[in-house]
């Protein structure tokens, strides 16, 4: 990759898409953000989109919405890393899942384009207490959750961007599949706790049955799919099968990943978690 070589980032206001955009632009490298309201617009789901966005791009970093292993995305994935090829970015990164047979499938779909890639198997987000769905629950004091003491390796989301751009500028990565992971495993509840010692805050975790957090979701008017993504990762993914540690963190960027603690206490630190600053 040069200087002069475009950049798309799929999911580019994303966790992950977010962070690697700033990466990139620090920098100096071009960058086209692939969202539904970028310059140039970009939808996984309407394919009219794909080929404008496409255009003079030649790597991409591959971060499907809403997830891997919703139906159909080894397809729509594969079919869009096919068209990147035939329209000249020989370049691809797969920001994929561990122990997903979708994210499997998928990836055998991309590799068979004959691009260039490099696969980035990720851990349970750490961002996910602070910038996504768990985020409300924190702030309101307990996390209920189906999950009970599999443990997970949470990842950092700054690891992911920062391994994405090694993947994306360096050589010695085409044909390699990395599994992103934190230094420690924990269970959700331990993960909480660790934000309650970073907050001060009295925070509570508590494993609930299956039909008590979907009809949570469909009491908050969540959309189907992704009631039906997380009954997916609740009840599949999480039955230990990820419950293992791995260096692809340290791998691509020559330090350890980032530890949840560390985490959890420069997130406090921003007061996202303080109740009062809540809207």
């Amino acid at each position: 990759m040069t200087r002069h070589d475009l950049t798309l980032v799929t999911g580019g206001t994303g966790k992950t898409g977010g962070r690697l955009v700033h990466l990139l632009t620090g920098r100096d490298l071009p960058v086209r953000i692939g969202s539904r309201s970028g310059g140039v617009p970009f939808d996984w789901e309407d394919r009219a989109t794909w080929g404008p966005a496409l255009d003079g791009v030649r790597s991409v970093y591959l971060s499907y919405y809403p997830d891997l292993a919703v139906p159909g995305a080894p397809e729509v994935v594969g079919a869009f890393a096919e068209l990147a090829v035939a329209k000249g970015a020989r370049r691809l990164v797969l920001l994929s899942g561990r122990g997903e047979e979708e994210a499997a499938a998928t990836e055998k779909a991309v590799a068979a384009t004959g691009a260039d890639l490099t696969v980035l198997r990720a851990a349970w987000f750490m961002q996910n207490f602070s910038e996504s769905y768990l985020l409300d629950p924190v702030l309101a004091g307990e996390v209920a959750l189906p999950a009970g003491d599999v443990r997970e390796p949470f990842v950092d989301a700054d690891d992911i961007a920062a391994a994405a751009v090694a993947a994306l500028t360096e050589d010695g990565h085409v044909g390699r599949t990395y599994e992103l992971t934190g230094p420690r495993l924990l269970t959700f509840a331990e993960a909480v706790a660790e934000i309650a010692a970073a907050t001060g805050r009295d925070l509570s975790y508590v494993t609930i049955p299956l039909a008590d957090f979907t009809g949570g979701l469909a009491a908050e008017g969540a959309p189907q799919e992704v009631s039906d993504l997380l009954t997916y990762l609740f009840t599949s993914v999480l039955d230990g099968r990820n419950a293992h540690l791995d260096d692809g963190v340290g791998q691509l960027l020559g330090r350890p990943a980032r530890d949840f603690a560390g985490y959890a206490r420069a997130t406090a630190a921003t007061g996202v978690w303080n109740p009062e600053n809540a809207s």
